[in-house]
């Protein structure tokens, strides 16, 4: 008896839906892809409820005839190639044939388009895959689809996706990789009736990267330019004092498509080697022209992974890249042999006192083997600790160290030492105990803020001169959802409009300069998170200004801050752990101590 069969059409879509429609994102992501194959100049992007109920993409391209419109839907149906050669000459976003197909299968689509030589449009309806109706409309030259009820037949998928706040977030993630990578098109972005984005067209990249982050951005980032016979990379490229802890804003696009590749933010990376602290990293945008032939886009169904044949070649060229642009806009501390330099030369002064020539003394008399009354017996030093040798067998764990909270304090000396200006030594009943000076004031700040915030009460000093703050779209929504929590740790920040705001007071222990820093790490961590509630949102901004306000690596401690950190820390919530989770003491019991010298 046979059992394999061929699925319906239907049933096939779907499955292929799977893969490439991942979350309203991605619709979005392929409709505006062939807009812009379209050759669109305008493209209008409603979404509502997070694009699950509408999502709706309006450009003014060149549209499509009757028959076209139909054959659009079905899989594999493209003007793109004709045979498997037109793969390695590619020059538009998509080619495969599939995304409508996949679209329709699992939503209600509604598409209405024209050309320019045509007086009447056609409209088509599709739900579930299936085709419903085709007839002739009035609309505009271009194309326009509205896709509702995403995932209505598709329950598991539904299920799976994030939250709305979460899944906007994703596209206007997804609308800006097309918005930069396409300057000379006018975009806006509207979700319920909010605009979000207004893009005029320009020919200014950095204009674009202005008008989608901020002017500040703009200001710190450096041209790069770099042609050869392997590839071209233009772009910008942050300044090291823009450098932060958090992940910046950092875009990589080949032949105008957004990528992720690790090995090429390796070279920017290495690019700012020694110029910027460690664990930082700046932002970037990167646009790298390679022939088609040299690069594969068809490895996942999203495209955003890319093999290249000369990888290591472009990585070179984007490291010599930075470092020329670097050197040419002077971001990088240089020795300039050519100016002149102020050195104090003494007048001679010929009545001074003439300097006397140095002379050595030598003791003869001086036996090195000789024996002093001072001599003693060194064995007898050594006496009592042999005697207080642990037997063996005897281990002292650190979890028994650790295992009453309370007791921590009563078995800690108060005589500290600073090894580096690193760590913190002290002895204790169990060993020695070695601290994290850096971690441990993380911790201790950290708890700080927390309980700052809950009780909504924290010093605050008011600025003399209010710093201006300018935020992208994408960081105003976060400003607004963090602001509350912000005036309780002590900040008095005023929004004027346009992404701007007004920094008009700051915490008692945090300088104008680094607040302005740390507003912005604080955003670009919460950018990194997927999903966060808020006790997490609450634990990101204690954890970025604990980070931005504790004492550093290196920094030399009096024996009065020493006792100072090692009570607070003692008494906080976890003096273990970081709340990032990384160690913060670290417990070397007698009996480790006595194997090292045995």
């Amino acid at each position: 008896m046979d059992i394999i069969h061929i699925l319906p059409q239907a049933v096939s879509n779907q499955l292929s839906a799977e893969e490439l429609i991942q979350r309203p994102s991605s619709v979005i992501k392929e409709l505006m892809e062939n807009a812009l194959d379209a050759g669109a100049g305008c493209i209008d992007v409603y979404v509502s409820n997070a694009g699950l109920n509408s999502i709706q993409v309006l450009d003014n391209g060149k549209g499509m005839s009757s028959n076209d419109a139909r054959l659009a839907f079905e899989r594999h149906a493209t003007s793109k190639i004709s045979g498997i050669d037109d793969l390695t000459t590619l020059h538009t976003m998509g080619f495969r044939g599939v995304a409508l197909s996949c679209i329709a299968a699992v939503s209600e689509v509604t598409m209405q388009t024209c050309t320019p030589d045509s007086e009447v449009g056609t409209r088509i309806d599709f739900a579930g895959g299936e085709f419903k109706a085709q007839e002739p409309c009035m609309c505009q030259v271009g194309t326009n689809i509205d896709v509702k009820n995403l995932f209505y037949n598709a329950g598991n998928k539904r299920r799976f996706l994030k939250s709305n706040i979460t899944e906007l977030r994703n596209i206007k993630e997804e609308f800006l990789h097309i918005a930069l990578v396409n300057p000379s098109v006018s975009f806006t972005l509207t979700s319920d009736g909010n605009r979000i984005w207004d893009l005029q067209a320009t020919q200014s990249a950095r204009q674009r990267i202005r008008d989608l982050f901020s002017k500040s951005l703009s200001e710190k980032l450096l041209e790069v330019n770099v042609d050869s016979t392997i590839a071209r990379i233009t772009g910008f490229v942050g300044r090291p004092e823009s450098a932060v802890k958090a992940r910046p804003q950092q875009y990589l696009f080949v032949n105008g498509r957004f990528m992720r590749h690790a090995y090429f933010t390796k070279a920017v990376q290495e690019a700012f080697d020694r110029l910027i602290p460690a664990g930082e990293q700046v932002p970037f945008f990167l646009f790298i022209q390679v022939d088609p032939a040299d690069i594969d886009v068809n490895l996942s169904p999203t495209k955003t992974e890319i093999k290249f044949n000369n990888d290591s070649d472009i990585f070179r060229l984007i490291l010599v890249g930075i470092k020329e642009a670097l050197g040419k806009f002077n971001a990088v501390p240089i020795i300039d042999f050519t100016k002149a330099q102020d050195f104090e030369i003494p007048v001679y002064n010929s009545t001074a006192k003439p300097v006397s020539t140095p002379s050595v003394k030598v003791d003869t008399d001086y036996n090195p083997f000789k024996t002093t009354a001072s001599a003693q017996d060194w064995t007898k030093l050594y006496d009592d600790l042999l005697s207080q040798t642990p037997e063996k067998g005897t281990k002292v764990t650190e979890d028994s160290f650790f295992g009453n909270e309370g007791s921590l304090e009563d078995e800690t000396s108060t005589h500290y030492y600073q090894y580096k200006g690193q760590y913190i030594v002290v002895a204790a009943r169990s060993g020695l105990m070695i601290v994290d000076q850096h971690r441990a004031h993380i911790r201790i700040l950290y708890d700080r803020y927390i309980g700052q915030m809950k009780n909504r009460q924290a010093p605050a000093q008011g600025c003399l001169f209010p710093e201006l703050i300018e935020l992208g779209a994408q960081e105003q929504e976060l400003m607004e959802a963090i602001l509350p929590d912000l005036q309780n740790l002590g900040f008095d920040i005023v929004p004027l409009g346009a992404g701007s705001y007004s920094v008009n007071g700051i915490p008692a222990d945090v300088d104008l300069i680094s607040a302005r820093k740390i507003i912005q790490e604080m955003l670009n961590s919460l950018q990194d998170g997927i999903e966060k509630d808020a006790d997490e949102y609450k634990g990101s901004i204690a954890l970025a200004m604990a980070k931005n306000t504790c004492i550093v690596t290196g920094q030399v401690l009096s024996t009065d801050e020493m006792d100072s950190i090692m009570s607070s820390l003692l008494q906080s919530s976890n003096p273990n752990l970081t709340p990032d989770g990384k160690t913060v003491i670290k417990v070397i019991t007698d009996y480790e101590l006595s194997k090292l010298f045995n």
